[in-house]
């Protein structure tokens, strides 16, 4: 037993650590601590809970709940005994969570909310397996199969076999199952990706020894630990190198934790790092002229410096001497707010636009961008400090194969891919046809072996001229603009390219004031021929290194966003096509006719 399993790694990392503080959580507006003791005390109490309850090695245990403490010292409990465990959205809905419940044949499930609970409660007659429901926060019901957390550890305490976790955790191989992680999916039914020990261990490994990370810094953890990114790259190697772990509360509290914390990494999906660089843009429009023109200034200087650096070329002195001015004058001010000791972020899940972490660098911030999927653990190209050209998805992960397969196809091998689909034979097969996982992803190597995708295969749109088109390049570059919140690109077998543009509301509200507009109705001024006329300049202006076949030529503004609630996004924020050409279908052909 050691490092070849999640619960063995765990353990070892405990007896180094002790009483050195694993992870933080604010509650009740201040921070509590948790040791590696502690932690791995409850985590073990758990466990022991779990065995008393007849749950058998294989066996699945569901985890439906936000990011905490407790969620990670179930999914500890539940692979040390040699179980797996299944990882929910907490936004999903009943019917959702019904589907992943009975599907994983989870014998328990654990709820982070009487929200959840009333989830689980209303299908509760649909899951004949299910044993037993355990309130994480400790919600009371008359239901006879609910049960608290704090129950859950007092059983733990009264097992007759103490013993009997160590024997469990001691039986654990590398290649059991670890967790069944269902995809996101922008179709269907999701799919059950089953991950063993050793999928995550390898992906842990060869990222630990490409980018560095270690025991004196801490981690903001901000993703859900269901996305396989968050729970690989900010949870699994965060412990595995010692780091401490700081659970961020929200998105909207996130600016303020930052600053808080002062964490030295942490791992998020481009959403927050276009948010970031659209507050910043907004911030220095708002101040005077001469401030203005500093920034501009600044960001100049950064940006010669950022190019020399990713080329490890020598700065000259007088470009040195300009740096360190704008990095008193603008830079240092900006990465105070960032917490001052912050080494990099790391970007994933969706790809990340080129300007933004372009923006970034020049004030003196790197972002990492990756690639993977869930099937993959995830990750199988990375940048690293070392080598870094944005734009790209870095170099192939340390013993990780990957080809591009006729059709521009990428595919990889290596003990980083998925045993299969849970209970998808044939899916599994087509996934994993000759020995290679398809990805499904468009791509290409440059000559120094950094991948550039250029997007899901299937969501390529092929106009009526026969031109392909990737839309998530589009997207991206139209969200550059201050005035975008979010875009949806439309023209598979039309014509031309169109898009359904969501606004960046407080922006163009301001806009609209600046021009003596209205804004008591958004159905009013997003109709106003001067908010068409400038939105329709900001499309073309984000668009226009684009050919001209890709160019947007008609779009609708939408009043309101596109949402994981109402079925228009994922849980990792990619737009789901299908469901959005459906609810905008009006609108989408009002374009074309």
């Amino acid at each position: 037993m050691g490092d070849d399993t999640i619960g063995g790694m765990i353990k070892q990392r405990v007896e180094k650590y002790g009483d050195r503080m694993m992870m933080k959580v604010k509650r009740g507006g201040s921070w509590k601590e948790i040791s590696w003791n502690e932690f791995h005390k409850n985590a073990r109490m758990l466990g022991l809970a779990m065995i008393t309850m007849g749950i058998e090695r294989g066996d699945r245990v569901a985890i439906f709940a936000p990011n905490s403490p407790e969620w990670q010292m179930i999914d500890i409990a539940t692979l040390s005994i040699g179980a797996a465990d299944v990882p929910l959205y907490a936004t999903i809905t009943a019917k959702q969570a019904e589907y992943i419940i009975s599907d994983s044949g989870s014998k328990l499930v654990f709820v982070g909310s009487p929200s959840h609970m009333e989830r689980v409660l209303e299908v509760r007659d649909n899951l004949p397996q299910l044993r037993k429901i355990v309130t994480m926060d400790n919600t009371t019901s008359d239901h006879p199969d609910v049960i608290t957390f704090d129950d859950m550890i007092k059983l733990g305490e009264k097992n007759a076999n103490p013993d009997e976790f160590d024997k469990r955790l001691e039986g654990v191989q590398a290649d059991d199952l670890c967790s069944i992680v269902y995809t996101s999916g922008t179709t269907g039914n999701p799919k059950g990706v089953m991950l063993l020990h050793d999928n995550f261990l390898s992906n842990i490994k060869a990222v630990s020894s490409l980018i560095e990370v270690n025991d004196s810094d801490i981690c903001l953890s901000f993703l859900p630990l269901s996305h396989v990114l968050e729970r690989m790259s900010g949870y699994y190697t965060s412990l595995y190198n010692g780091v401490s772990i700081a659970h961020a509360t929200s998105i909207d509290t996130i600016a303020d934790e930052i600053t808080e914390v002062k964490p030295h990494f942490m791992v998020s999906v481009p959403r927050l790092y276009e948010k970031i660089h659209a507050g910043v843009l907004s911030m220095i429009e708002s101040e005077p002229p001469a401030k203005q023109k500093i920034f501009n200034w600044a960001v100049g200087v950064g940006r010669k410096v950022s190019a020399l650096q990713l080329n490890h070329q020598q700065i000259p002195g007088l470009l040195g001497f300009q740096h360190k001015i704008a990095d008193k004058l603008v830079f240092s001010k900006i990465y105070e707010k960032m917490g001052g000791r912050l080494r990099f972020f790391f970007s994933g899940g969706a790809p990340l636009a080129k300007e933004i972490a372009e923006f970034f660098h020049a004030m003196g911030i790197l972002i990492l961008e990756g690639y993977g999927l869930t099937e993959t653990s995830p990750v199988i190209t990375v940048n690293r400090p070392d080598a870094v050209r944005f734009g790209t998805v870095g170099q192939i992960l340390t013993g990780v194969e990957v080809k591009i397969a006729d059709d521009g196809e990428i595919i990889c091998k290596g003990p980083n891919v998925m045993e299969g689909y849970w209970n998808r034979p044939a899916e599994t097969a087509e996934a994993l046809a000759g020995g290679w996982f398809h990805t499904g992803d468009i791509g290409e190597f440059d000559n120094e072996g950094f991948l550039h995708i250029t997007d899901r295969k299937k969501d390529l749109i092929v106009t009526a001229g026969g031109k392909n088109v990737a839309p998530q390049n589009i997207e991206n570059a139209l969200k550059m603009s201050r005035y975008i919140e979010q875009a949806a690109v439309i023209g598979d077998k039309r014509k031309f390219i169109s898009a359904l543009i969501v606004p960046s509301f407080p922006d163009l509200e301001k806009w609209c004031a600046s021009q003596g507009i209205p804004v008591d109705s958004r159905e009013m001024y997003l109709n106003d021929p001067r908010v068409q006329k400038m939105m329709g300049e900001e499309v073309k202006a984000m668009l226009a290194d684009f050919d001209k076949h890709e160019a947007v030529q008609k779009f609708v503004l939408l009043s309101e966003d596109m949402t994981e609630s109402a079925g228009l996004m994922t849980p990792t924020l990619k737009v789901r096509r299908k469901e959005v050409y459906l609810a905008f279908e009006e609108e989408i052909e009002g374009m074309y006719k």
